[in-house]
């Protein structure tokens, strides 16, 4: 189905009109009414993968507090607003999709960085090999598949297009199409869509495969930074702020972990963990994993991760200059990890 140039241009509107309708009398199950803090939080997975939360829990980082599993996502601003609506007590998204959350006066907070752009944790634009698509120009009137729309892999595309020297009107006729993640290969194999967006894992099985060909990546477009935040609403964070700062520093804890360990092991802790859940999922591909890609030390929150993405909002048209305040998107008061000496930590 193709994506209509009046819908491209809303493409963030719903998420955060939706969410802010029913997010600021709901409460998350189990919070505190003077009767003690929650100490168990809900959240979705991704079929395959090893969230850091998961992984914190493993590595017993979350001490007293249990992770409790509803289901699993393909679409970050999906599960941003399901954290909103009290749904699930925190969820994470591309923060482009963050910042227009709390755009339209929705009630969450940024509290770590966990996932990001390096040279092994990228996402890419990927084409078959002999596809005579070269260059931004060759994109119009194609079709390109992705986890969800309104989100990193969209905001990358667009990007793109833009540095390509195409028009509006132009890039609108480039059609963006939600794949499941597990499907984006085989879809681009059978020539339904003309490109893929892949990311780690998926990614690198593809790459095994063969017969693809990258036509750019979000490093090559924006180099090393991370690209998305766990957010919790106020309303949580006033009621379990011990929980929330032990869930954080555990997640903050597991990326150091991460990137500490030698690889080999970290693949073998996620294999392990993906085959306790039972959830029916396939371990092999996890033998490609390399990095989470967050940029800064143990996830905490510079603010420039943001504002690139208010920047670029307010560019648009999807933000007015001045309807995001950074300050009021993000804090790291919740995170007990040491800083990082270089970085610029307004929001601690």
């Amino acid at each position: 189905m193709a994506i209509t140039a009046s819908t491209r241009r809303q493409f963030l509107s719903l998420l955060g009109l939706s969410a802010v309708t029913v997010s600021c009398g709901t409460t998350a199950t189990g919070a505190t009414s003077g009767k003690g803090q929650t100490k168990t939080l809900r959240y979705q997975g991704w079929a395959g993968q090893v969230t850091l939360p998961e992984l914190a829990e493993d590595l017993g980082y979350l001490e007293d507090v249990r992770l409790k599993w509803v289901g699993n996502t393909i679409s970050g601003p999906q599960d941003i607003q399901s954290a909103a609506t009290g749904q699930i007590d925190f969820g994470g998204a591309f923060n482009g999709a963050v910042v227009k959350l709390a755009a339209n006066n929705t009630p969450v907070k940024a509290v770590i960085s966990y996932y990001g752009s390096d040279k092994y944790a990228y996402n890419g634009f990927y084409v078959l090999k002999d596809a005579p698509i070269r260059s931004a120009r060759d994109l119009i009137g194609r079709k390109v598949g992705m986890n969800t729309l309104g989100a990193h892999a969209e905001a990358m595309l667009d990007i793109y297009l833009q540095r390509g020297g195409l028009s509006r009107a132009e890039i609108d006729k480039v059609e963006p199409l939600v794949v499941p993640p597990v499907n984006t290969e085989q879809s681009l194999r059978q020539k339904q869509i003309d490109v893929a967006v892949l990311g780690g894992i998926l990614r690198d099985k593809a790459l095994a495969t063969g017969g693809i060909r990258p036509l750019f990546t979000d490093h090559q477009l924006l180099g090393s930074f991370s690209a998305g935040t766990y957010v919790m609403t106020d309303r949580f964070l006033e009621q379990n702020p011990d929980t929330a700062r032990t869930f954080v520093t555990a997640v903050g804890r597991a990326i150091e972990w991460s990137r500490s360990t030698p690889r080999e092991e970290v693949i073998a802790r996620m294999t392990e963990i993906v085959e306790k859940r039972g959830r029916n999922e396939q371990t092999a591909p996890l033998k490609y994993w390399r990095s989470y890609g967050v940029a800064e030390t143990a996830g905490r929150i510079t603010g420039k991760e943001l504002q690139l993405w208010i920047d670029w909002l307010v560019e648009r048209g999807d933000v007015r200059k001045g309807q995001v305040t950074l300050s009021d998107l993000y804090t790291n008061e919740f995170n007990g990890n040491r800083k990082s000496s270089a970085a610029a930590e307004s929001g601690s």
